[in-house]
């Protein structure tokens, strides 16, 4: 993949990113453009082989590809409705954004069942794929990541390697704004049942998700080993450390009404960070990839 650095050069994807960026700001007009659809092209197909991502890490931070996100939405907006069918189900989308298809060549596990794969979004070979989940445009799927039944993978999210999205995790997505910071997920993370991480969260490497946690940029983490407590900072996404094991709490409304009633709010809580026991309790099975 070509990182944002070397597209200060003269390059195919640089000169793809200019078009690209000129074909958006046309608006409307972008659908009478000859050169929409053929660019297009060339940019979906870039963007689903991994050449070019919503987001990537460079120097040690993530940094949003606005430009890619706005080919994205350029795709809708040139895009007519299509009727496409397959194994007796029929679907109406944007002919821009047809369903991915996939060959034993290219190393990708999808078992029997309902799931579905836009274009546009990047599945590594060695990937496994439980039925039935979903995967949007944009996302970036890397190596050994396996997806479990009833996941979904939002526009635009960043899966790192080896990453178990256990049943009924949500990864959501985003795609406007255009410079706003997906969720990304770093390498050997686990995501246990029913999270849901929303716009705006960054889950370091190693981390581990307790069944339940929910995750947005506005959520603030209590930090127990630290004894601090972990907000988004300034136009940054709220961070989930390395080696952070998060599960679900609450904590107790002190003042008002809502004391008397007892009442108390939903808290994340990083309990601890991974240690041996932690390891030999979330040990993923090779044999099962």
């Amino acid at each position: 993949m070509q990182s944002a650095s070397d597209l200060t050069k003269s390059s195919p994807i640089a000169e793809l990113q200019a078009e690209i960026i000129r074909l958006f700001d046309l608006g409307p007009k972008a659908r009478e453009d000859g050169k929409a659809r053929s660019k297009f092209d060339q940019f979906l197909n870039a963007l689903t082989t991994g050449q070019i991502r919503a987001a990537e890490k460079q120097n040690g931070r993530w940094k949003v590809n606005t430009w890619v996100k706005q080919g994205i939405l350029l795709g809708f907006r040139i895009g007519e409705l299509a009727e496409w069918s397959s194994s007796g189900l029929s679907f109406v989308d944007k002919d821009t954004f047809p369903a991915r298809y996939f060959r034993v060549e290219d190393r990708v596990r999808i078992v029997p069942g309902g799931s579905s794969v836009r274009s546009g979004a990047y599945v590594a070979p060695s990937i496994v794929c439980m039925p039935p989940m979903y995967i949007n445009v944009g996302a970036y799927i890397d190596e050994g990541t396996m997806i479990d039944s009833h996941a979904l993978v939002g526009s635009c999210a960043q899966i790192g390697k080896r990453v178990h999205l256990s049943a009924a995790a949500q990864i959501g997505g985003v795609l406007e704004p255009v410079n706003a910071s997906p969720v990304i997920i770093e390498d050997d993370v686990l995501i246990g049942g029913n999270c849901g991480l929303y716009e705006g969260c960054l889950v370091q490497s190693r981390a581990v998700l307790g069944a339940g946690t929910i995750l947005t940029r506005s959520t603030p983490v209590y930090d127990i080993p630290n004894a601090t407590i972990r907000r988004a900072e300034g136009g940054g996404p709220l961070v989930i450390p390395q080696n952070a094991v998060v599960v679900p709490g609450a904590r107790a409304i002190t003042r008002g009404k809502a004391a008397e009633w007892g009442l108390s709010l939903y808290t994340p809580v990083i309990v601890k960070y991974r240690d041996a026991k932690t390891d030999a309790s979330i040990e993923l099975e090779d044999l099962l990839r």
